[in-house]
């Protein structure tokens, strides 16, 4: 009875278990599905064996697919993608063929409507909204760049995202109830979002600072002490496996990467914040063509955001920092509202500070694009008993995502004319 319990829980924490809950996961799945599927069908841009990395918006989908990626900062990837390739080579009979670029797009079809749901069940059931916020923050999430870029890339990002707001919502759930994060689930979580991304392990850690009393007992201290220690030495035995335990390529090669992805200094510092970092992974800019070859003589084209042109996508990227912020702010004495903006402001210093990958921040959307919905939504709670504030949170978010979705949905045709130009 205890295993089925807890096989039931695991179940109804991933997928809907209410009528508003199947509706948003239905309605995502089809129109992401839709989207994918056509992409897949006619256009080889999602897995074309030629090109290794950098089709469009410095995805590495053919490198991730085959190998998982660098194991550096995907030390466990690969275990994972291999399972992926294996079940869609068997769904294509073995081709590499618009039947296996479609079950592609269909697992990330899966993640992201699967973490769009998460959001929903966090705004629903731990923040409590009432549904026609819940849907409006939602439907304004969905439209965010990266949400509709991932629902049909195999990368990396796309299962972080889905397994950090499996995550976020879970332990929420768990805090809320004043209970302790198990240690099994607490392994699993730093295994699986720690191998996709290692720096995002520091994140799975978080939530265990908030157990209730934890600092008024040496036992509870000592406990969180030790699900840490064993949370780092499965995840470090998984790893040095991983690597044959040649553990001294790790600081060489992270070295290396750090040095590619760290010296871009061709745009002011404030724009790649503001255009990068904070605005693309929700609100498209404009897109350049560029020459790129795949290092053994095939050469094709490649689809990358520039800065944004117009004061329009600055405007709207402040107001919802601003709305972030405030919510922040608002709710500061929340232990929830912490554990998000600190996992926030881990992919803040790796990026912004320590400038990892800024110019091409766009792509790590998936680490923390959550947290903007989540941060509104305890705004929108924290004023629920102010029908002024509430309508004029309403009435501007309603304005931001009419914007977001016209800015987005024509830079997507943008997207198909270079797919059609070049991928067909």
């Amino acid at each position: 009875m205890y295993f089925k319990s807890k096989v039931y829980n695991f179940f109804k924490l991933l997928f809907p278990t209410s009528y508003p809950e199947f509706v948003v996961f239905l309605f995502f799945l089809t129109s992401y599905g839709i989207l994918g599927s056509y992409i897949a069908i006619h256009y080889r841009i999602i897995f074309d064996d030629r090109i290794p990395w950098d089709a469009y918006f410095s995805f590495d989908n053919r490198s991730i697919v085959m190998t998982g990626g660098s194991f550096e900062r995907h030390p466990l990837s690969y275990y994972f993608f291999n399972w992926i390739r294996e079940l869609a080579l068997l769904i294509s009979d073995g081709k590499k063929d618009s039947i296996f670029r479609l079950t592609l797009a269909w697992f990330s079809n899966i993640a992201i409507s699967l973490s769009i749901l998460q959001v929903f069940k966090y705004l629903k059931n731990i923040i409590q909204l009432p549904l026609s916020v819940c849907f409006l923050i939602i439907s304004f999430f969905g439209a965010f760049s990266t949400n509709i870029i991932l629902s049909f890339t195999p990368e990396n990002f796309t299962y972080t995202l889905f397994l950090l707001t499996v995550f976020n919502f879970y332990t929420a759930t768990k805090l809320k109830q004043e209970k302790r994060i198990p240690t099994i689930p607490l392994v699993f979580a730093g295994v699986t979002i720690g191998g996709l991304t290692i720096t995002n392990i520091v994140k799975v850690f978080i939530p265990l600072v908030f157990e209730k009393n934890l600092f008024k007992s040496w036992k509870n201290i000592g406990y969180a002490i030790f699900r840490i220690l064993i949370t780092c030495l499965c995840f470090i035995l998984l790893y040095l496996n991983r690597i044959n335990f040649k553990y001294e390529n790790i600081f060489s090669k992270t070295s290396k990467q750090y040095e590619k992805f760290s010296n871009v200094n061709s745009t002011p510092l404030w724009d790649m914040l503001l255009s990068f970092f904070f605005g693309q992974n929700i609100l498209f800019s404009s897109f350049i063509i560029r020459d790129k070859h795949n290092m053994r003589g095939f050469e094709f084209k490649g689809l990358f955001m520039e800065v944004y042109t117009s004061w329009i996508p600055y405007a709207f990227i402040i107001i919802l920092l601003i709305f972030t912020i405030w919510g922040y702010l608002r709710n500061f004495k929340n232990n929830l509202v912490q554990i998000i903006m600190i996992s926030f402001l881990i992919d803040i210093v790796i990026h912004c500070i320590m400038r990892f990958g800024l110019h091409t921040a766009y792509i790590y959307g998936g680490h923390f694009i959550f947290v903007y919905p989540l941060l509104i939504g305890w705004l929108f709670y924290s004023y629920r008993k102010s029908s002024l504030y509430l309508s004029f949170l309403i009435i501007t978010l309603a304005c931001l995502s009419t914007y977001l979705f016209l800015n987005n949905y024509i830079r997507m045709q943008e997207f198909f004319q270079f797919l059609n130009q070049y991928y067909q």
